[in-house]
C-alpha cells in the first residue's frame, strides 16, 4: 500500500490547464521530489493534494482513502501538512506564535509541547529566535519557521514547496540536512524544488514535470545521471 497515490491529476485555473494528468506515488518513509522549471505544475500539484486548489480530474488517495473531495482542514487532520512557497509567515507575530498556528489541530498541550521540542531540536536557531517577530528574521530563518510550523501539525506526510528559494547557500545546506534527518526518522516527504541537483540528491524517487505533465521519472540517483535531465535541469 502506498501512503500517497496521485493518479491522472488535473488542475485548471479558469480555462488554463496547470496540471495535465500527473501521476506519482509515495511509499511510507519515502522522499519523492518533483522537479521542473517555473510554471511546470509542481506547486499546483502540491496545492491540489493539500486541498488548496480543486482538481478538475483524477484521484488522490492517502492511506488508501480518496481525499480529493475533502476540505483542506480535514486533510490536515488526516496527517497532511504543507510548508508553502514563499513561507507565508505572520510577520507581526513572534516565531513561537507562528509555530503555534500550525498546532491548531493538535489535541493536547502535551503533544503540542512535544512538537515544539522536536522543531527546536531540528532547528536550534528557531529556538533562539522564538520571541522575535517573524518579519525580522532572515529568509533562511523564516524558511526554518515555515517548515517547523508544518511539523507542529504532527503530519504523516510533509509537503515542502521550494524550501531553498531565495536563501543563502550555507542556509540551504542546513535546511537540506534537516529534510534528510526528518526523512531518516521516518517522515514521508514530497519535495518541490527548482534546485534539481539538491532535490535529486535527497530523493528516493523523482518526477520531472513540464507543462503540467510528467516527462521523466526514476530513482533520484538515476535521474542525476540521465542525459536529458542533466541537460534540461542540471545545466550540464
Amino acid at each position: 500500500m502506498h501512503m500517497l497515490d496521485v493518479r491522472d491529476l488535473r488542475v485548471h485555473y479558469g480555462g488554463l490547464a496547470a496540471v495535465r494528468g500527473v501521476s506519482f506515488r509515495l511509499g511510507r518513509g519515502e522522499l519523492v521530489a518533483l522537479i521542473g522549471s517555473n510554471g511546470a505544475g509542481k506547486s499546483s500539484t502540491l496545492k491540489a493534494v493539500a486541498g488548496l486548489v480543486s482538481c478538475s480530474g483524477g484521484a488522490i488517495r492517502f492511506q488508501d482513502a480518496e481525499i480529493q473531495k475533502l476540505a483542506p482542514e480535514a486533510r490536515v487532520q488526516r496527517g497532511i501538512a504543507l510548508s508553502p512557497e514563499g513561507r507565508r509567515l505572520f510577520g507581526r507575530m513572534t516565531v513561537l506564535e507562528n509555530l503555534l498556528v500550525g498546532a491548531h489541530t493538535v489535541g493536547s498541550r502535551a503533544e503540542r509541547d512535544e512538537s515544539l521540542k522536536r522543531v527546536y531540536a531540528l532547528f536550534p536557531r528557531v529556538h533562539e529566535r522564538r520571541s522575535q517577530l517573524a518579519g525580522s528574521l532572515s529568509g533562511g530563518e523564516q524558511q526554518m519557521v515555515a517548515i517547523g510550523r508544518a511539523l507542529m501539525a504532527r503530519p504523516r506526510l510533509l509537503m515542502l514547496d521550494e524550501p531553498s528559494l531565495g536563501i543563502a547557500p550555507k542556509v540551504v545546506s542546513e535546511i537540506a540536512d534537516a529534510i534528510r534527518r526528518l526523512n531518516h526518522e521516518g517522515m514521508s516527504i514530497v519535495l518541490v524544488e527548482q534546485n534539481a541537483r539538491l532535490a535529486l540528491r535527497l530523493a528516493h524517487n523523482a518526477y520531472a514535470l513540464e507543462h503540467g505533465e510528467v516527462v521523466k521519472s526514476g530513482k533520484g540517483e538515476e535521474l542525476l545521471e540521465d542525459p536529458y535531465v542533466r541537460k534540461a535541469y542540471l545545466g550540464v
